[in-house]
């Protein structure tokens, strides 16, 4: 595991110098993702490295947890609350598609949830350019696969240090790296709504796409949904098409 965190943390050195900027940045959300990166940053530049805690509609659990994490890896952190940021632009929009009569209601509680990871983003963007620091991402082996993260959202960034971890390497390093353990064992959850967890909106399980990620037999139906996702996906992981020439 030493191994692997060294070499993670070399490769975040030699993008920042390729990029010609001075350091990194990653939002904290109180998740086992977003704390490992939050060491790992620490580790590749102990003093040009910052966490972003940007509640908007959050949990407070969430909030608490993202404080414990950038505290136990002794993390310079800035809190920006999008709450009202959020509630103003999402109503604007939403009195606007009312008085047109083009409101779908049915789709009200994912372009919340979107616009709120897309507002995140911007922060990060903006504080980024600030400092002259990359932005660094939190998702997975098993997001990326199957697409579950926010295009232009979480899934808009600069570096993907986890892109090659299954969720159960994840955990793995993140006792190593010494993550407060309420942050290890909480339930994966994007804290999108109410209840909400990844397992239960996704329909299977990261033991089951980390499996199907390895090569090893699943039951069909996971390996089916699995699939499914990453077909639907597959947009997210590439750069926006252009007609041939």
């Amino acid at each position: 595991m030493e191994e692997k965190v060294q070499q993670i943390t070399a490769w975040l050195q030699e993008k920042v110098k390729e990029a010609h900027v001075d350091g990194l940045l990653v939002g904290v959300s109180g998740g086992i993702d977003s704390a490992v990166v939050a060491n790992l940053i620490k580790r590749a530049f102990p003093d040009r490295s910052l966490g972003v805690i940007m509640p908007c509609k959050s949990q407070s659990e969430d909030q608490e947890h993202a404080r414990l994490v950038v505290e136990a890896c002794d993390l310079p952190a800035l809190t920006v609350d999008l709450t009202e940021t959020h509630n103003v632009m999402f109503t604007n929009i939403q009195t606007q598609l009312e008085s047109a009569g083009q409101l779908n209601e049915d789709q009200l509680k994912l372009a919340d949830a979107n616009l709120r990871a897309r507002l995140r983003m911007s922060t990060l963007y903006t504080i980024a350019t600030n400092h002259k620091y990359l932005v660094v991402g939190t998702d997975n082996a098993a997001e990326w696969y199957t697409g579950y993260f926010t295009k232009f959202g979480d899934g808009g960034v600069d570096l993907v240090p986890l892109a090659n971890l299954t969720k159960g390497e994840v955990r793995e390093m993140a006792e190593y790296l010494g993550v407060p353990d309420e942050v290890v064992h909480k339930q994966p959850s994007a804290g999108l709504w109410e209840g909400q967890t990844d397992e239960n909106e996704m329909g299977t399980s990261y033991a089951m796409i980390d499996r199907h990620l390895k090569g090893e037999e699943i039951p069909e139906e996971d390996r089916q949904i699995i699939e499914a996702m990453h077909k639907r996906s597959a947009h997210k992981r590439q750069l926006p098409p252009a007609p041939p020439q």
